[in-house]
């Protein structure tokens, strides 16, 4: 039986025997706390004292209920068996605060000598006083909160305690299960899309949207009121807003698919220790916080979580699509500061990350939406929320905002300057007629319908259409419509540097060896790519076969190796870490020894090139022992192999250092006829330490260096400083030194070793506080830079760039030296600027207030930011657009996401990058090629120019209808075009040469312009003046040749003449005042003698208005004038469309054949509009009647001149450039 005896306020608990009565309660320290454990034969009452909870049957007792919580000291005694009813220690310590009971008997009194003999046999536990109890409480609530907050500051065992877990156990099924239904699964959470609906909804919120709508639904009242059977008009209103629409629809329905490949990075099952047992399968998505995961190497993360344990000295996590760090992270159990960025919270393992090397234990923290990951998906949707507008749209809505504006003053002036047609003052009395009101209201929307340009957003949209296919073409995929012409305008690209800039495949740079006992020789390698054929060690192969030491180095940098190449779908990639993988490539440059050996290795490579020959070659003549891994003490790692190693030495008995390739004949040179043909390889086999790691803790281990011919030299205090000026030369360029050594002599004690527990060597090797020792007396290899090299053509692409008037952000999660150099080696700096001002950590950019930040941002050249996270790019992007620049965001990983969907426009790599970056983008790179973008910037301007083309082309002809229709509708005469007719005009005869234009080639020069600004019109004072210009012609043409033809029908601007089809000519009063062609409405006589006229048409047929249709002859009858009018419309834009070709170029210098597809859609064009005039059943609905040739001749006069208008505003627009 288990008792607690606890004293509390000057009151004990104890036992006695059955039947006695406690009345003891002698004063006792409050801060002895009693334990003891009766036999459990002996059922002894307990009498508690008030406010403590009695004990029942197998109950738990939970300290939280006592005074001092957490705050027993416990020990563990063991004393002799006692006598019976008597009390002794207990025997084991209390854990967790649980004590466990037995049932009581009765409550009884106790005699105060048994009382007495109870306390004296008992051992007490000293707890602190109240005010210590209140600060350990406090400490430990505060180190709980701590550890699931922000486990990386926290020590291990505390986060394992925080989750009420551990790792030998784990959860246990019903505990995993309740923190289920807490945290729900471990999965990202995907956010709602609108239904189609609402997508279709969203497409008519536009201002000229609206008023078209406004116009087809009063034109179908008045139809309805007015009894007609023909809804043609408002019906193709209705029409191409809806094919706008679904065009608008389908384009957003592909783009939005960011969040779901979210979900592919979703680990798809761990390996979790669950009630003591390990779970090879688990669905990661079942993991909770708490859980214990198993990781190894090849394995991705499934949740955020804390290490706890490592399997293996070390442990590296490939992270860079999370961080845009380059180099795989080594992890640690350490705790980190609090407050320490992504990059350095070297004890934590992020979801969706991979393990490259080592294995481990870790406690899940954080899951689904609550992961680093989870963080990103909700940056994205909420960069998704805040619409960025594009600079197209924003020019659109600026320019439908003016037009709407001024389509409404003209409308209601138009139906005002004709009042007096249907408000009438006669004789003192007001009159007013309803049908010339509905008819002027008719004419107001005619007009609404002539100022708005209803195929632009057609024409938009199919040019942005063709430039995705052309810019799909050159490797660059749209997936988002306005993203086409928004890089014509951008002025800042925030490119990531790791796999953007650079290959994000590590390569060795230099090769430093000693030459002599004064000095290094350097060697240059070079390539990009894990790809042996990209690049070679810059030596001549006859020299390289002479330097023995740089072949040892090869032998070294291959087996002291755990990477593997891959070769798949044509590419060479890795697996393990990226330094790693480098050395391996480098091994594979230098190849094997031997002239003859060469020449095989190279004919195996022709027959194979997928094969690295040479590294397959080394790993033959070398066994592996033991891998005395890497830890942060020494600073390296190292291998004990069995073997020959190509270009060394080999130590006898009697601990001689004898290389294998040092004894010249006379005959042969240095190198001996065995040697040439490999047999050498074939000496007996020795035994030897290959290391490599940090150069300041490799190289203070050597006492040697080798040199080319195989001899070995003291590694003197020069040797010393020459290798420390290579390491300081190759770090001032960005490198990463590995330094390469060897041990040969003092390994007797680990001659024999094969892994068994039995051999003397296993337990000198299974303390790794001896591998520190058992890498010393080495010999100095050589040491090699490695980095991850910029992209070939990179630099040319940034050149372009700034050519172009495009700064360039470069922001890395790369240390700031690294990026610097790099960014110096591609041309975003000079070699020797300072970048004082220009270069800055990304906890710094931070620090900074919102003023200093802005300034940092501002101003002219470019800005490198290192040790970025994904919120410092999104605060970038958002104070350049803040500061009106237009923003293109390139990158690859997962970190970048967010900021591609924030940018005005992101590009994603469509090779190195990950479904959520791509997800995320307006553009994917398919070749991952930085100059693809320069390509596409260039495209979009070009776009643009040509949209701006078709917008002037566009614009000047509505301009000509709303003019044409206000001159004569403000002198009174009947309206000479109807909605429909302005539509077909609008859609059908304009939209093919608009679209055509798309086919522009792109002016010279065009790169070397700045890019626009985003608050750049479409339509300034320059462009107004043109399109007033051009419009304003038309619109006189128009009303010209319609007034002509009533009036003065043989006027000799006219050429032919209109006179040949017998029509009567009317008074220029008559034409202007034709609403009054009645006797009723007659008040001065004038039309008391009207006789109306009639006409025949290009075919002959007579229309006749005379007699009692009389005044039809103003109203039906100016289908010939009208028909005229729509002609010359028509031909003149048809002729302005080749204006169109360029802006600034005459159309003696652009040719009107250098855009084919201009010339076909101009003849399409007019073969349209011929088909209204001579085919019967849409002659009838488009108001028109067929011409002559005559008046065919009478239409080219009026309308070729518009290309000299056009000529003498191009010539302007050259004299004041």
């Amino acid at each position: 039986m288990f008792c607690r005896i606890a004293c509390r306020r000057n009151r004990c608990i104890r036992t006695s025997r059955r039947g006695d009565q406690a009345s003891h309660r002698a004063p006792f320290d409050p801060s002895v706390v009693v334990l003891c454990v009766l036999p459990q034969h002996n059922r002894h009452p307990l009498l508690l004292p008030p406010g403590l909870p009695s004990l029942g049957h197998r109950s738990v007792f939970q300290p939280r209920n006592l005074p001092g919580r957490n705050a027993v000291r416990t020990r563990s005694l063991s004393f002799p068996p006692l006598p019976r009813r008597e009390c002794f220690p207990l025997s084991i310590p209390i854990r967790r605060g649980r004590v466990g009971s037995s049932p009581v008997g009765t409550q009884s009194d106790a005699s105060d000598t048994a009382a007495m003999a109870m306390a004296k046999c008992c051992t007490t536990w000293r707890v602190s006083r109240p005010s210590r109890r209140r600060a350990t409480r406090t400490r430990n609530i505060q180190l709980a909160r701590s550890a699931a907050k922000a486990p990386w500051s926290c020590d291990a065992e505390v986060v394992l305690e925080a989750w009420n877990t551990n790792v030998g156990k784990g959860l246990d099924s019903d505990e995993a299960r309740r923190r289920m239904e807490t945290f729900g699964a471990n999965e990202l959470t995907p956010e709602p899309k609108d239904p189609l609906w609402k997508l279709f909804l969203d497409e008519f919120d536009d201002l000229l949207v609206r008023i078209l709508l406004a116009a087809a639904a009063v034109d179908t009242a008045l139809a309805y009121s007015e009894g007609e059977n023909s809804y043609t008009e408002p019906l193709v209103i209705l029409l191409i807003l809806f094919l706008n629409a679904g065009i608008g629809v389908y384009q957003k329905q592909k783009a939005e698919d960011a969040l779901e490949a979210l979900q592919t990075l979703q680990t798809a099952t761990a390996r979790v220790v669950r009630s003591g047992e390990l779970i090879s399968k688990l669905p990661a998505r079942e993991l909770v916080p708490g859980d214990v995961v198993r990781l190894t190497v090849g394995e991705r993360v499934p949740a955020d979580c804390r290490l706890v344990e490592l399997d293996t000295a070390t442990m590296v996590v490939e992270q860079s699509a999370l961080t845009g760090e380059s180099d795989g992270v080594e992890k640690d159990v350490k705790p980190v500061e609090e407050d320490a960025d992504i990059v350095g919270k070297e004890c934590m393992l992020f979801a969706s990350t991979a393990v490259v090397k080592g294995s481990g234990t870790a406690v899940v923290t954080a899951t689904g939406m609550d992961t680093e990951i989870g963080n990103i998906q909700a940056a994205i949707s909420r960069a998704g929320k805040e619409e960025v507008v594009t600079p197209l749209q924003e020019s659109l809505n600026q320019f439908g905002t003016v037009l709407a504006q001024g389509i409404g003053v003209v409308c209601l002036l138009v139906w005002l300057i004709n009042y007096k047609y249907f408000v009438m003052f006669q004789d003192g009395a007001v009159s007013f007629d309803f049908d010339n009101a509905i008819y002027y209201f008719k004419v107001a929307i005619a007009l609404a319908v002539a100022a708005i340009p209803e195929g632009l957003p057609a024409v938009i949209t199919t040019s942005l259409a063709l430039g995705t296919g052309r810019m799909a073409e050159k490797n660059a995929i749209i997936r988002n419509l306005p993203s086409v012409e928004t890089l014509g305008c951008t002025n800042v690209i925030c490119s990531d540097k790791t796999g953007t800039l650079t290959t994000n495949q590590m390569s060795a740079s230099h090769v430093y060896v000693v030459e002599s006992n004064r000095g290094l020789k350097k060697i240059d390698v070079t390539g990009s790519s894990y790809d042996p054929a990209d690049g070679r060690v810059l030596l001549d192969p006859s020299e390289m076969i002479h330097l023995l030491n740089l072949r040892a180095l090869a032998g070294v940098a291959n087996s002291c190796n755990e990477a593997q190449i891959e070769y798949k779908d044509g590419k060479f990639s890795a697996i393990g870490t990226s330094t790693e993988a480098a050395l391996k490539i480098l091994a594979e440059k230098i190849g094997a020894p031997g002239t003859d050996l060469q020449r095989q290795m190279q004919k195996s490579k022709e027959q194979s090139p997928s094969e690295l020959v040479a590294c397959s070659f080394l790993s033959s003549k070398l066994q592996q022992k033991a891998i005395l891994e890497f830890d942060r003490d020494r600073k390296s790692m190292s291998v004990l192999c069995e073997g020959v190693l190509p270009g060394l030495f080999m130590s006898n008995s009697e601990g001689v250092v004898t290389p294998i390739l040092n004894e010249p004949q006379e005959d042969k040179g240095p190198l001996n006829e065995a040697d040439q043909s490999g047999s050498t390889l074939d000496a007996p086999w020795s035994h030897y330490l290959l290391a490599k790691g940090a150069p300041d803790g490799l190289v203070p281990r050597c006492s040697r260096g080798l040199l080319p011919d195989g001899s070995v030299v003291p590694l003197t205090e020069t040797l010393r400083e020459e290798i420390s000026k290579a390491l300081v030369e190759m770090s001032a360029e960005g490198l990463r030194n590995i330094a390469l050594a060897v041990r040969v002599d003092g390994l007797e004690d680990l001659v024999g070793y094969n892994g068994s527990q039995d051999h003397p060597a296993s337990k000198m090797l299974m303390d790794q506080e001896n591998y520190a020792a058992i890498e010393s007396e080495m010999v100095f290899l050589g040491v090699v830079g490695i980095k991850d090299p910029p992209r070939a053509e990179v630099a040319a692409a940034v050149k372009d760039c700034q050519s172009a008037g495009i700064r360039l952000f470069v922001i890395t999660g790369d240390n700031k030296l690294t990026a610097e150099s790099i960014c110096r080696s591609i041309n975003v700096f000079d070699p020797t600027e300072d970048l004082e001002g220009k270069s800055i950590v990304g906890r710094d950019f931070m620090s900074l207030n919102e003023e200093d930040r802005l300034s940092f941002v501002s101003g002219t050249g470019s800005r490198v930011f290192s040790r970025a996270e994904p919120v410092h790019k999104q605060e970038i992007v958002k104070l350049l657009q803040k500061s009106g620049n237009v923003v293109a965001m390139t990158g690859d990983g997962v970190n970048d996401a967010p900021a591609l969907k924030m940018a005005d426009i992101g590009v994603a790599m469509g090779i190195s990058g990950t479904e959520v970056a791509k997800g995320a983008a307006d553009m994917v790179l398919a070749d991952d090629n930085f100059s693809t973008i320069v390509a596409a910037v260039a495209e979009g301007r070009a776009i643009y120019q040509n949209m701006q083309s078709f917008i002037r082309y566009l614009i000047s002809s509505n301009i000509g209808e709303v003019l044409g229709i206000f001159i004569t509708s403000g002198l009174g005469m009947p309206s000479m075009f109807s909605p429909v007719q302005l539509l077909w005009v609008n859609l059908v005869t304009d939209g093919p040469p608009a679209t055509a234009l798309s086919f522009n080639p792109a002016e010279p020069g065009l790169m070397k312009l700045k890019p626009r600004q985003r608050s750049d019109p479409f339509v300034n004072k320059k462009t107004l003046a043109r399109y007033l210009a051009v419009g304003g012609y038309m619109g006189f043409a128009c009303a010209f040749v319609f007034v002509g033809w009533y009036v003065w029908p043989n006027n000799p601007l006219f050429l032919s003449g209109l006179q040949h089809d017998g029509h009567s000519t009317v008074t220029f009063y008559e034409i202007t005042n034709w609403a009054k062609c009645s006797s009723s409405l007659s008040v001065d006589g004038r039309w008391a003698d009207f006789a109306g006229g009639q006409y025949v048409d290009g075919t002959g047929k007579l229309y006749d208005y005379t007699g009692p249709m009389a005044c039809s002859y103003l109203e039906e009858g100016r289908a010939k004038a009208s028909t005229l009018a729509l002609s010359v419309l028509v031909c003149s834009e048809l002729f302005n469309s080749f204006n169109a070709l360029s802006e600034r170029s005459s159309i003696l210098t652009v040719k009107p054949w250098s855009n084919k597809w201009l010339l076909a859609s101009v003849l399409g064009a007019l073969g349209l509009h011929l088909s209204i005039l001579y085919i019967p059943p849409l002659t009838r609905i488009f108001g028109t009647v067929p011409l002559n040739w005559h008046e065919w001749i009478t239409v080219l006069a009026l309308s070729a001149p518009i290309i000299l208008v056009e000529e003498g505003m191009k010539l302007l627009v050259r004299k004041k450039d």
